[in-house]
């Protein structure tokens, strides 16, 4: 093993815009730690291969405490520090929410946020403790407003663009070498729709951008310490940035025009 190359631990790796940071970090010559609650993370192991460096596939549901138990072991197992920690992993329910199944949303939850803070906190404490390392966290410009007919996931990805500004802040009023950012991609050619039930919509059906293209944005932002970087076209980021004059309520509406069912329009 080449233990001088640096180490970056990836979460919900298997596929879109997870396995193409890995791609990236891969060409920049990091070995890796993988991860994703499916078996296909072997398959990603393997197509990354193609590159010179070491990479370690684990299958952990990071939904729960024993999951994230697992991986924390895991990396404990493996003897080396985690240099960077990119936390990818997570999951959308879309449809009217007086109809979503809450049970797929409080999975939801607990992957998008609850076991997010666990894992982050035990990351963070080991680079505290040894006074560097960088982590990103994947966010969506969705935190930038309310989002009708994906009700749970918009708020999740506002709680975790909160909990990244929070936590980074408090990074600053320290000593330590250890910076934080929060990637916020827009929509994106992913599995993410067809898993989210999310295809029959205005932004389901639209073009999307590339995964890779989003994957570069994310990494260059974390490698300069930036604190967010709103990735992919340059509608996200002027959507964005429009967001911030607008009311909720506005916000909301315009919103919802992209994110409600094509099925729910046809009752009303």
């Amino acid at each position: 093993m080449k233990n001088t190359r640096k180490l970056a631990l990836i979460t919900g790796a298997s596929s879109g815009i997870g396995l193409e940071l890995a791609r990236v970090f891969a060409k920049e010559e990091y070995d890796l730690i993988i991860v994703s609650g499916k078996e296909r993370i072997e398959d990603a192991a393997q197509l990354l291969g193609q590159y010179d460096v070491n990479v370690k596939p684990v299958t952990a549901d990071l939904s729960t405490e024993e999951g994230v138990e697992k991986l924390y072991s895991e990396i404990k197992g493996y003897g080396r520090n985690i240099d960077v920690a990119v936390l990818n992993a997570g999951v959308g329910v879309g449809g009217q929410f007086i109809e979503t199944d809450f049970n797929d949303e409080l999975y939801l939850m607990n992957l998008n946020m609850v076991y997010l803070v666990c894992l982050t906190k035990k990351i963070l404490k080991d680079m505290v403790a040894r006074n560097e390392g960088k982590i990103m966290l994947t966010s969506s410009i969705a935190a930038e407003m309310p989002g009708p007919y994906y009700a749970v996931y918009a708020a999740s990805k506002s709680f975790v663009q909160s909990f990244t500004e929070a936590i980074r802040y408090e990074m600053k009023d320290t000593d330590k070498n250890i910076t934080i950012t929060s990637l916020q991609p827009g929509p994106t050619e992913t599995e993410f729709f067809e898993r989210a039930d999310l295809e029959d919509t205005k932004t389901g059906k639209a073009k999307k951008d590339d995964p890779a293209k989003v994957a570069q944005d994310g990494y260059d932002a974390l490698m300069k310490g930036e604190d967010h970087v709103v990735a992919g076209s340059i509608m996200n980021k002027l959507q964005a940035s429009a967001a911030k004059f607008m009311t909720d309520e506005a916000r909301a509406a315009i919103h919802g025009r992209e994110t409600k069912p094509d099925s729910l329009k046809e009752r009303h």
